[in-house]
This record gives C-alpha cells, sequence and structure tokens, in this order.
C-alpha cells in the first residue's frame, strides 16, 4: 500500500475534535489522543482490527494516504468519440472507487481510437500537480482540440473546476509540471501552426485562482515537438522530454526553468530513454525499457542509467508510469494491466492491480492522495 504522513487539520485549526457520540477509539483515552496515537498505523492493518478504527480511516482526522488514480476509456463504446471514465484504487479495500465525471455541457467525451487511425492511439494528456489531477489536452470528436480549459480534479474537495483558458488549445502538445508549475510545449491546433509548435506556455497553480493565467517563456527552436503526445519530465529544477517513443532515432531537449532556457539533452539520458519515464520527488528518474521490461535508475554525475530490476514480462511495453511513496506504477499490455513496483521492499516486490473493468483501457496512472469523500 501507498502511504504518506501528512497532519489532517479541521477547520477551526486543531488537529483533531472529539464527538461525545462517537464510538471509543482506545478504552481509557479521549478520541482526541487516540486519533493521534492510532494515525501512525498502517491503514490496512487499522482497517483489519475492528469497524470503528476502520471508519477512522475515511474521517478528516486520520492523515490522507497515497492512493492509485487512473484514467480509462472504454473499448466496448463503439460510436467515435470513446466513453473516458476516472476511477480511484482504495488500498485498504483493495477496490476501484469511481471518481465524478467533469460537469460539462455537453458531456465531456474525447476521441482515443479511430477506424482511421489503425495502429495509433489519440492521446489524453494528463498530468499531477499540487496534489490535483490536471487534463491538459485531448482530441474530439472532430479532430479538434478538445479542451479550452486544463479540467482539475481536486481530491480534498471531491470536485472538478477549470483551470485558465489555454492561449491556443492544442493536442500532441509536450506537457509537464516542475513544483507547483505546469509546463505545455508545442503541440496541434485546429491546424498546424508554425508558431504554436514552437511555443512554450506556464501556469503557476500556487497563485490565487483570480490569478491563473499562462505566460508565454522561451520558445522551442522548431515544431519536431508536435508529432506526438510527449511527456514532460520534471527532474531537478528542468524538464526533459524526448520527440519520439521507444527505441526508434530521437531528439531530447531539456528546459531550465530558473534560466528559461532550452539546451540539448545529456547523451547518456537520451541514449537509455527507451520507455517510460517517471520522477520521484523531481529528484530521481527511473525508466521501464519497453521492450525488454528493465526497470533503470539515472545517474546524472556519469550521466548513464543503473539498471535495479534486469527483464520483467510484467513491465514490458511499458506505456506509461507514476512515482510516489516509494512505489512506481506502470500501465502496460495495452493499457490493460497496472504493475507495481515496490522500490523500498527488499528485495524489490511487484504485483498487478486489475484495471477498474475489463473492457477499460488504461490511458494513465497517477499517485495523489485519497479523495476526502466517498463516491
Amino acid at each position: 500500500m501507498i502511504c504518506t504522513n501528512h497532519s489532517a487539520n479541521t477547520d477551526d485549526g486543531q488537529t483533531t475534535v472529539d464527538h461525545d457520540d462517537d464510538p471509543v477509539l482506545l478504552p481509557g483515552l479521549p478520541n482526541h489522543l487516540a486519533q493521534v496515537i492510532l494515525s501512525t498505523v498502517r491503514p490496512s492493518l487499522l482497517s483489519a482490527v475492528c469497524r470503528q478504527w476502520r471508519r477512522l480511516i475515511y474521517t478528516p482526522y486520520f492523515p490522507p494516504f497515497l492512493t492509485l488514480y487512473a484514467i480509462v476509456a472504454n473499448n466496448n463504446d463503439r460510436s467515435l468519440s470513446d466513453s473516458v471514465a476516472f476511477f480511484t484504487f482504495d488500498p485498504v479495500s483493495s477496490k476501484w472507487i469511481s471518481l465524478p465525471p467533469p460537469a460539462t455541457d455537453p458531456p465531456l467525451r474525447f476521441l482515443h481510437r479511430h477506424p482511421s487511425f489503425i495502429s495509433r492511439n489519440l492521446t489524453i494528456q494528463s498530468l499531477t500537480v499540487s496534489g490535483r489531477l490536471v487534463l491538459i489536452a485531448a482530441t474530439g470528436h472532430n479532430f479538434l482540440p478538445a479542451l479550452s480549459h486544463p479540467l482539475v480534479f481536486d481530491p480534498l474537495t471531491g470536485e472538478w473546476f477549470l483551470g485558465p483558458p489555454l492561449t491556443n488549445p492544442r493536442r500532441w502538445c509536450a506537457a509537464g509540471c516542475i513544483r507547483n508549475t505546469v509546463y505545455v510545449a508545442s503541440g496541434v491546433g485546429a491546424h498546424y501552426r508554425g508558431d504554436v509548435g514552437k511555443m512554450m506556455e506556464k501556469w503557476d497553480v500556487g497563485r490565487r485562482r483570480e490569478e491563473w493565467r499562462w505566460e508565454e517563456m522561451a520558445g522551442l527552436k522548431d515544431g519536431r515537438f508536435s508529432r506526438e503526445a510527449v511527456e514532460a519530465v520534471g527532474y531537478k529544477g528542468k524538464l526533459c522530454m524526448v520527440n519520439v517513443k521507444g527505441n526508434a532515432g530521437k531528439e531530447g531537449v531539456v528546459y531550465d526553468v530558473e534560466e528559461n532556457r532550452w539546451e540539448k539533452m545529456a547523451t547518456g539520458m537520451l541514449s537509455g530513454w527507451k520507455g517510460a519515464v517517471g520522477v520521484a520527488e523531481e529528484e530521481v528518474m527511473y525508466v521501464v525499457d519497453e521492450e525488454k521490461g528493465a526497470l533503470s535508475k539515472y545517474d546524472d554525475e556519469k550521466d548513464c542509467w543503473e539498471e535495479m530490476i534486469e527483464g520483467s514480462e510484467l513491465l514490458k511495453g511499458a506505456e506509461q508510469m507514476a512515482v510516489g511513496g516509494g512505489k512506481i506504477c506502470v500501465v502496460s499490455g495495452g493499457g490493460g494491466r497496472i504493475t507495481v513496483v515496490d522500490l523500498v521492499a527488499e528485495p524489490v516486490k511487484m504485483w498487478v492491480v486489475d484495471p477498474p473493468l475489463p473492457e477499460n483501457e488504461v490511458i494513465s496512472v497517477h499517485i495523489l492522495q485519497r479523495p476526502c469523500k466517498i463516491f
């Protein structure tokens, strides 16, 4: 299970609150003290003891733990627009919980597959920033950009809301984040435009909502990164990205956030970028070789990748990954398999989490704190 320790606060600034009608959690202790003690115990252990402790896990008084979120497309949908759904995985009960869809008019529908693109998916791009899930770019039923604003899900409120309007709604762009800031580069709008193909913009999510806006930054030298959707990985104050997935010849670039400057990617980093890449706390970068299924960690001092796990069948075909809480969650098998790698365990452990429904194709996974509401 993925867990993290955060303090839980109530509206009056106190850590916990006693209610006279609540069941006693620990005999001889007031509940506010019992809550502090029990909050140091793993949720899976509390859940197995008694109903009162199991209920405590899902109250605002218990520190929120990290869990898995998945964006999935229904492959049984026969219309040209795929039905996209959002789920969160409860590691205590080992069950998927459906999240409410964004309240849009008309209802949100993205194009993920089309008969004209037999071997290609139309990507729905998403990321996590400031503890929120953000949808940045997708393709609509008319082959135009589907999102005029980012769509944001906040686990603290269990609600969706809109981010600032995109200067140029697009798809097939490079998207990533560093700290509390989202970056979007290149991409294709309603039609290909050279200026949009080279453009870089940022959105500081850490500001107050009324101050949210997109700001243009130093642009790319060309539009080579508008060929397909690109994940820009935040690593040690820089955004790292390549323009083609897999083992094909590729170009890699790095954006220095502080200097507002583009650089060439280090040779060793580029040569080992052969599959899904993810970063822990913006400090440790991992890659899964999509052909071999090997997991490696990047050493920036030696500019090389150090193999941690030799080729694994569970990791072959890795398409996307999320890193957090000492775990790596990898989507593979054409979106039909989610493999969890426990990096803290000795030796490293791996297991599979089934998708929410057999007919669902997992598009991406993210690691965030559990929703404060049970839907």
